[in-house]
């Protein structure tokens, strides 16, 4: 195994990928991140049984609740942050700044502190149509995060159930996150 000194913060929404995580934390620390799981409160539901082995596989808490004024971080600085799979409702709340849950609060934080971030939608092609997630992902990329979306990142399922979680863009989220760490490090 590769020696870890990069922090890679993984963030996961409620959508189907989410049950990939455990092989994803693992392709991540192969390729030498240091992974911190964060989930969203539904996500975290999903996973519930899985909560304490992803742990023991992150080597670190893993965390869905803002923690409570004056506790201690339990978590290494993140030098880059990825949130896939990020659903319709997660991209919005982000993109508008509300900051509601502990995922989205640190998206939104990350901005302004400079953490390259890297997002990867998960949305049908239903809710894509709604005039609000065209401007989200605009003014996500437009604050310097590298959303994978549209032609070369996640392409929108068809309503009803009929997602393909084995074609989720996985590795292209990982090249991206290692490539916003090299930009990132070069800056330096």
């Amino acid at each position: 195994m590769v020696a870890m000194t990069r922090t890679l913060y993984l963030f996961c929404s409620a959508a189907p990928p989410v049950f990939d995580v455990a092989r994803v934390i693992e392709d991540a620390q192969a390729r030498g991140w240091d992974v911190c799981l964060g989930l969203t409160p539904t996500a975290a539901r999903w996973v519930e049984p899985s909560l304490e082995g992803l742990a023991v596989l992150t080597g670190h808490p893993v965390r869905y609740d803002y923690q409570a004024p004056g506790e201690p971080d339990v978590w290494p600085r993140a030098d880059v942050v990825l949130f896939a799979p990020a659903t319709f409702h997660s991209i919005n709340e982000w993109a508008l700044g509300l900051t509601g849950t502990f995922v989205v609060g640190v998206m939104a934080e990350g901005i302004g502190k400079g953490i390259p971030l890297v997002a990867v939608p998960c949305v049908n092609a239903a809710y894509v149509q709604h005039p609000q997630f065209d401007r989200s992902v605009e003014i996500l990329r437009g604050a310097g995060v590298t959303v994978l979306y549209g032609e070369g990142g996640f392409v929108p399922n068809e309503p009803g159930g009929q997602g393909r979680p084995d074609a989720y863009p996985w590795a292209l989220a990982l090249e991206a996150v290692d490539i916003a760490w090299r930009a990132k490090a070069d800056q330096s």
